[in-house]
This record gives C-alpha cells, sequence and structure tokens, in this order.
C-alpha cells in the first residue's frame, strides 16, 4: 500500500519545495520584524519566538523531505539516468522527478540557511 498515490505527482509537485521553503521565509522573518518592532510589548519571550520558528522550521523541512521522496518515487529511485530529453511521457516524468528531486535539495538547503540566524541572534537589536 502507498503512502499516496502515484496521481499525485504531477507538474505542481514541482513548485512545492520552493514554495515551502518562500513561506518558511515569510514566516521566519515577518515574526522576527514584528516582533521586535513591538519589543516589551508582547507576553512572551524572544527565545520563545525562537522556539516556535524551531519548530516551523522542522516542518517546512519535513515537507520538503516529503518531496524529495515523492521526486524521487517519480524518477524510479534513480534508476532513470539523466539526461531524459526523448520527446516521450516517461521521459517528460523522469525529467520531472529529477528537476524536482534537485529544487527539494536545494530548498532544503535555502531553509537550513533562513533558520541560521535564529541560531546566531540573541534579541532584537535597537
Amino acid at each position: 500500500m502507498r503512502l499516496l498515490p502515484k496521481e499525485v505527482e504531477s507538474l505542481w509537485t514541482l513548485f512545492t519545495a520552493p514554495t515551502i521553503w518562500a513561506a518558511h521565509f515569510l514566516a521566519c522573518y515577518a515574526a522576527v520584524a514584528i516582533y521586535c518592532e513591538k519589543a516589551g510589548a508582547e507576553d512572551f519571550t524572544f527565545a520563545e519566538l525562537r522556539l516556535a520558528l524551531v519548530l516551523i522550521t522542522i516542518l517546512a523541512l519535513a515537507g520538503i523531505v516529503l518531496s524529495a521522496w515523492l521526486a524521487w518515487r517519480q524518477w524510479g529511485f534513480g534508476s532513470g539516468d539523466p539526461p531524459h530529453h526523448a520527446p516521450t511521457r516517461e521521459d517528460r516524468l523522469l525529467f520531472q522527478g529529477f528537476a524536482t528531486l534537485l529544487l527539494s535539495g536545494l530548498s532544503f538547503v535555502a531553509v537550513l540557511f533562513v533558520a541560521v540566524p535564529l541560531v546566531v541572534i540573541e534579541a532584537c537589536q535597537p
């Protein structure tokens, strides 16, 4: 039994990982910007905000890993080596799976880079 049906793997899966990265980027930077603008007016500390953003980061990474797994499955678990340039449906699906896998890897690294300031910054700077 499969976790997700094969029909889920469409052109939309190509955009899943970059969309997760963009949403994570927006959430992290907007949350910190709003918190720092209202410094002290909130009922929670920067450490609590950081913990919430770490949880969001973990969820984003999990979503990207799921996207990569679906792409790897679509690519045939690496059985079809590139280039996939023949004008056939099979080669198009293999290319799409490979491209999605690469975008998932790039998005995973991008989410990690967005999360680096959460580790380095201790509090809002005046």
